[in-house]
């Protein structure tokens, strides 16, 4: 009956907003109309640090906004900043953590509940979700965001999205954009190279825009390619509106903006919080003095009320918060996002038979990390502690002892070791908790190091050499370093898994719960190993992104580096076999649909769930690629000897790559492979096609131009012979033609505005220019490509 009553609410809302369409626009005319100057300009800010600004006398209303993305940090009142006092809400496992499910259907109900929450405690924007992509395993707020890999950020982004507001609830899609360090984020700018830009990091943004349409967007504190995120008009008009058809408003972060009038002028709607009235002032005067159209405030001013009135049109009163259904929830969702790393000799899951005496092993067993640091802090409605679960739910039949092995106030006190170790030695098996304090992980600053502290990992070392059933059980907002790995038989990832974290991970250790987490980042070996490692936080305000699109796995995968652990690794009480990868066609258009096929079996006794992944690899590019991409992924359920088939389908984005020279995404004939994995590094199946590319891609030439890019391209050529025959006569073998010249490589790599010189002015620098402006208008098609007709590629 619930979901009934959820799905007639989400309908109604639906054929409500589309009816109130037309209406809303005539308000909307009718309010700009009667709205003087100056309260237009008060709408473009915050009433104070939640709310947006209400104009009374014309009965437009305010909207509260709240902190998220993994629960509702509300305030208790708007204009309190609400750290500590906030009123309590359900804490949900921490982004890291809910993007190892790889499930949008969980996340999507996820963000259900959430909403629910929203309108139980009168929230009209919930601050999430944040899909900034984790470049380095350093960044101070991985844990609040979901991948290294831009597909599976936006996929989860967009479903949790679509959770909130089919609530009647607004989201934030956060931060836009690169805002990929926490040192210097006020000023650092994000110097990443425009290519780098749009495959890598606005990539997850558009896939969530354009699946989801939030209702804000949330600009970035950080600069990007030396504009501030908070008013650059190529990313928040360009970008945002006018390629992506973004219908909703932007907001700046909180005290992001340096500049009122740039970041309006740039498509920015909303400063928040209300900072000082200085700041509308300051508006004000530059639309009187016309250094503002106000045109252009008169537009972002119907956008903001368009917003504000569908909220306040969405608001439902007497929502019950469901504190105790969403708790159960919580512990349901923590159990498919924790991942099992290592499972030596099946230690896992915890029999009674098996071991009669258990002993648990570090502090965070019984005082649990369970959310990151920061403006994400959550005030759970209640909190469970995995030592009371495990001795009230699991302890009946076995001994459960408990040695705290470390003081979480303290990285350096080796003083309780010595017990735990005796403790481990004198049980069937050890589960040592571990993992970083709080204080490791925070917005507003970044890891120093991937090390855990030093206590924890010496306790796990001496536990392992006296106790050969040892599991770490590690509790991390993001990847760690692990120097005892030979010596444990197994190691379950657990992340930050929110208030009810603990019974999920009980129910995991003894197999109520199968494990199916797979990581949404590499865990390396060593900080060295990592992409960025020589370009983080950056120096002197600025970030080079030199490892350009090798982020993550494909930077493994490029410099043949064996990670700790891969990209998509997860194992399973069970097993799982694919086969038959089918295809709906061998050779394809850039237009087509490819459809993929494959199927997957469970082989082994219990029931379990698998994640296929679907990388693509590009055999032959004119451009440097990654080795393989991933591209679709999906989640699915077998039962013990049972086999599903899986499909999905690969448009003519997924085979593309972003031409930065041409400022459009391009997808190449060639050869291309398909590959179905169970982690960036186990590919199970492979299957090949042939891609013919429709687009006519233009030639980018000027004087500066190498004479081979011309001499590889057909129609070029013969320009070239005309204009400077003899020359290239005279590197033609006998009986040869003149497209068989054996021109040497030395002057096929000079510039054309040289060729003067190198033909003894066979062609003159007028003619020169006059070659280009005639190369403008042709088509770009090297011999071993095809390119006909132009259309860009998109999701």
């Amino acid at each position: 009956m619930r979901l009934v009553g959820i799905l007639a609410f989400v309908f109604m809302a639906t054929l409500s907003l589309s009816a109130q369409d037309k209406e809303l626009e005539e308000k909307i005319n009718s309010l700009m109309s009667e709205l003087t100057l100056e309260e237009k300009v008060s709408l473009c800010s915050g009433r104070d640090d939640w709310s947006t600004q209400p104009i009374e006398r014309l009965d437009i209303p305010w909207i509260w906004m709240a902190d998220g993305p993994h629960g509702l940090r509300r305030a208790p009142a708007t204009n309190k900043a609400g750290y500590g006092d906030q009123h309590p809400a359900t804490c949900f496992p921490t982004a890291s953590a809910l993007s190892a499910t790889w499930d949008t259907d969980l996340i999507y109900k996820v963000g259900q509940a959430l909403g629910e929450e929203c309108q139980a405690l009168d929230v009209n924007v919930l601050l999430g979700p944040g899909v900034n992509i984790k470049r380095s395993v350093l960044g101070g707020r991985n844990f609040e965001y979901f991948s290294e890999d831009p597909v599976l950020s936006g996929e989860l982004g967009a479903a949790y999205i679509n959770g909130v507001q089919s609530q009647g609830v607004g989201t934030s899609l956060k931060h836009f954009v690169a805002n990929n360090v926490e040192t210097m984020r006020m000023f650092m700018n994000s110097d990443v190279d425009m290519r780098t830009l749009h495959e890598i990091y606005l990539t997850p943004f558009e896939i969530a825009v354009k699946k989801a349409q939030p209702w804000t967007v949330m600009a970035c504190y950080n600069r990007v390619q030396g504009e501030y995120g908070t008013q650059s008009p190529y990313l928040l008009s360009k970008i945002l509106k006018e390629e992506w058809g973004f219908e909703g408003i932007v907001i700046s972060d909180w005290f992001a903006v340096i500049d009122r009038v740039a970041a309006l002028k740039a498509g920015m709607h909303i400063e928040m919080p209300h900072v000082s009235s200085v700041n509308d002032e300051i508006l004000l005067k530059a639309v009187q003095e016309g250094e503002l159209d106000e045109a252009i405030l008169d537009n972002l001013v119907k956008e903001i009320l368009m917003v504000v009135l569908k909220a306040k049109s969405l608001d439902r009163e007497d929502v019950d918060q469901k504190v105790e259904e969403h708790h159960q929830f919580a512990r349901e969702v923590h159990g498919q996002a924790i991942t099992l790393l290592k499972n030596d000799e099946n230690v896992l899951p915890l029999s009674k038979d098996k071991y009669k005496r258990i002993a648990i092993i570090g502090e965070f067993a019984a005082n649990p990390r369970y959310q990151g640091n920061g403006s994400s802090e959550v005030k759970p409605t209640q909190l469970d502690n995995v030592l009371d679960i495990i001795k009230n739910e699991y302890g009946k039949g076995v001994k459960i002892s408990y040695a705290q092995g470390y003081n979480l106030k303290d990285d350096n006190d080796f003083t309780m070791i010595e017990d735990a170790v005796q403790l481990a030695k004198e049980s069937d098996v050890a589960l040592v908790f571990a993992g970083l304090p709080l204080h490791y992980e925070s917005e507003g600053i970044d890891r120093k190091h991937i090390d855990m502290p030093a206590a924890h990992n010496q306790l796990i070392a001496e536990v392992a050499k006296v106790q050969n059933n040892t599991v770490a059980v590690l509790t991390n907002g993001s990847a760690v370093a692990m120097p005892w790995i030979e010596q444990v038989p197994a190691v379950l990832e657990t992340w930050l898994g929110g208030q009810a974290g603990a019974g999920a991970v009980a129910d995991v250790l003894f197999g109520t719960v199968n494990p199916s987490g797979k990581l949404a980042e590499t865990f390396p070996v060593k900080l060295a190993d990592t992409p960025a490692a020589f370009n983080f936080p950056g120096e002197q305000g600025n970030v080079l992104y030199g490892e350009r699109i090798f982020v993550g796995y494909r930077y493994y995968d490029e410099k043949l580096i064996e990670p700790l652990f891969p990209f998509g690794h997860g194992l399973s009480y069970t097993s799982f076999d694919y086969s038959d990868i089918q295809l709906s066609a061998k050779k394809i258009s850039d237009k087509d649909v490819l459809e993929v096929s494959l199927k997957v079996k469970n082989t082994g006794t219990v029931a379990g769930k698998e994640t296929v992944q679907l990388y693509v690899s590009d055999l032959e590019s004119t451009l440097q690629r990654p080795e393989k991409e991933l591209k679709h992924f999906v989640k699915v359920e077998l039962q013990p000897g049972e086999t599903k088939e899986v499909s999905f389908e690969l448009s003519g984005r997924d085979f593309s790559y972003y031409d930065a020279k041409r400022n459009m995404w391009i997808a190449e004939s060639g050869s291309f492979e398909i590959m179905a994995a169970a982690s960036s590094r186990d590919i199970r199946l492979k299957a090949q096609i042939e891609l013919e590319s429709t687009q006519q891609v233009p030639m980018m030439v000027d004087k500066y131009t190498f004479a081979k890019e011309l001499w590889d391209n057909l129609e070029t050529r013969e320009l070239l012979k005309e204009y400077m025959p003899n020359w290239i006569n005279g590197w033609v073998p006998e009986g040869k033609t003149m497209d068989e010249a054996n021109i040497p490589g030395f002057f096929m790599e000079h510039p054309m505005i040289k060729f003067p010189y190198i033909t003894n002015n066979e062609i003159t620098h007028e003619q020169v220019n006059e070659l280009i402006e005639r190369c403008k208008n042709i088509t770009y098609t090297p011999a071993y490509r095809t390119f006909k007709e132009v259309e860009n590629v998109s999701f």
